[in-house]
């Protein structure tokens, strides 16, 4: 294949690939012979809509092995990026056909004329350096439709870890704060079925931090459960890499799931924190081969507006091959309210979580008495302390929300998909006792969230002896598997606009707060 540099006629601009400029000063320009690597996202062999439909009314899955034949990449197109890679001097590192995806290594000034882009090097407020890009991914005209995305030419930090710490006062001990809860405790508040995750493999995103197995070992000891078979594996690059703040969010994760699921294997795939970094670790998890697992939870993200519209794009292609596949994916609906922390005067909707094909987690306050829950309502502390949730404005009302009464965005009447599905206790002040780096904590947001449900999923396929995977539509059917929460909001005074907790599903607490054996009675 020949392709004529530089011209422009013969050029296409990848769709949904403009990326604004980076609100960091810049530095200076990127060294031509600076080392890139990106991640090029090919189309499937053949479309997976009647799979999906399939699946909503059947139930049929795929093995990992099946969905990589029927729906993997085909041989020409990866001819194809093969020799535009050797066109464009870039060296092919690696391909996935399972995960649509091939690895490009190559200098910057190589990289910046495949794929039409300026690099150039900033400066962020806490003295970190990163590479931006601004403006349209362009691609020559024999990969139009070939190549859905391209990611790494752009390094910026791309997500935030979903928690909240409790500020201590004095001498934090374990049992200093009444009102907090081990996650054991709330799988019988919440009526989970006994089991422990037997045979259940759950996958953790991890975009920072680490975990240490020594302080794994003391929590697992303390609440008298057995530690979970623990393991990590690097993406792009990313190592289990305790001594940052982002510890805290690694081991509430591990120890909240693990409580739940104790002979779960809990498998951690870390990654930088890059849009890039972010999607290999989805692919790789979803398309493990080797660990397999069968939940997937993601504790990291940000408002739909800070992604660029490939990337949320493909990220959900990832996730629908999750679903196809019976591998339940939930993640944190964010804990800045209707704002999700963008200061705009607008409300917005965090992503992954507002996937059509993630189970997004949202928060509440909990209030019990020996084991019985006395109150709970929707988490909402102050404008950067309570739950996320909304209405999506990029992706479409899906099928399983027909009959749901989801309100239409408040800032477009854009008729999105609402989130969250689901709740449970994140109010950080009736929160999740863990312990990270040396020292007992109360952490909550709804980060807690997603590891939680995916421990209860773990108890759920254990107990059905399958995975129950996409659950949407039959949560949606049976609404009355969940207890409703009806009280509270996540408006934030920065916007004065949000959603109210009702009768019924809403856009802060889902459909309610699950009771895992009605639950496990309808899937």
């Amino acid at each position: 294949m020949s392709v004529k540099k530089n011209s422009a006629d013969t050029r296409v601009i990848l769709p949904g690939s403009e990326k604004p400029t980076p609100s960091a000063k810049k530095s200076k320009a990127v060294s031509p012979d600076e080392s890139v690597e990106v991640t090029v996202r090919i189309r499937r062999k053949k479309s997976i809509d009647e799979a999906l439909a399939e699946l909503q009314q059947t139930g049929k899955t795929y093995t990992r092995e099946e969905y990589e034949q029927e729906f993997g990449l085909n041989d020409a197109d990866v001819q194809k990026v093969e020799d535009f890679a050797a066109d464009h001097e870039l060296s092919v590192m690696h391909t996935s056909y399972s995960r649509r995806s091939m690895i490009l290594r190559g200098t910057a000034e190589n990289m910046s004329k495949a794929f039409g882009v300026k690099l150039n090097c900033y400066k962020a407020k806490d003295g970190k350096e990163f590479r931006g890009r601004s403006g349209d991914i362009s691609v020559p005209k024999q990969l139009k439709n070939v190549v859905e995305g391209v990611f790494g030419l752009d390094n910026r930090p791309q997500a935030k870890p979903k928690f909240k710490q409790l500020k201590p006062t004095g001498k934090f001990a374990p049992n200093a704060h009444p009102a907090s809860f081990y996650p054991n405790e709330l799988a019988d508040v919440y009526n989970y079925p006994k089991a422990d995750g037997t045979g259940q493999c759950i996958g953790i995103i991890e975009l920072g931090g680490g975990h240490k197995l020594k302080d794994l070992q003391t929590y697992f000891q303390k609440i008298g459960i057995p530690m979970p078979v623990v393991k990590s594996v690097s993406v792009d690059g990313g190592t289990n890499k305790p001594g940052s703040s982002a510890d805290a969010e690694v081991m509430l994760d591990i120890e909240v799931a693990g409580s739940i699921a104790p002979k779960a294997t809990i498998v951690v795939y870390y990654a930088p924190n890059t849009d890039k970094g972010f999607l290999d670790a989805v692919t790789q998890a979803v398309h493990d081969n080797v660990n397999k697992p069968s939940i997937i939870s993601i504790s990291w993200g940000a408002a739909e507006k800070d992604w660029t519209k490939q990337s949320m794009t493909n990220y959900n292609e990832a996730f629908k091959a999750a679903a196809l596949m019976g591998v339940s994916v939930c993640a944190a609906a964010g804990d800045a309210g209707s704002a999700d922390g963008i200061n705009d005067g607008k409300v917005h909707a965090d992503f992954p979580a507002s996937s059509p094909y993630v189970l997004a987690c949202g928060g509440t306050k909990l209030t019990a008495d020996n084991g019985n829950v006395t109150t709970e309502i929707v988490w909402h502390e102050s404008n950067d302390s309570a739950t996320g949730g909304g209405v999506s404005e990029f992706f479409k009302k899906p099928d399983y929300q027909k009959n749901t009464k989801i309100p239409v965005s408040v800032n477009n009447k854009f008729a999105g998909r609402g989130l969250p599905d689901v709740s449970a206790v994140a109010d950080p002040n009736t929160g999740y006792k863990v312990y990270v780096d040396g020292s007992y904590a109360v952490i909550g947001g709804t980060s807690a969230v997603a590891p939680l449900m995916a421990g209860l999923l773990a108890r759920l396929n254990q107990m059905k002896k399958k995975q129950v995977g996409f659950i949407h539509s039959g949560i949606y059917q049976n609404p009355a598997v969940f207890r409703d929460i009806t009280e509270g909001d996540n408006i934030t005074t920065t916007t004065g606009k949000g959603y109210k907790a009702g009768v019924g599903w809403d856009g802060c607490s889902g459909l309610g707060v699950a009771d895992g054996k009605k639950l496990l009675s309808v899937l």
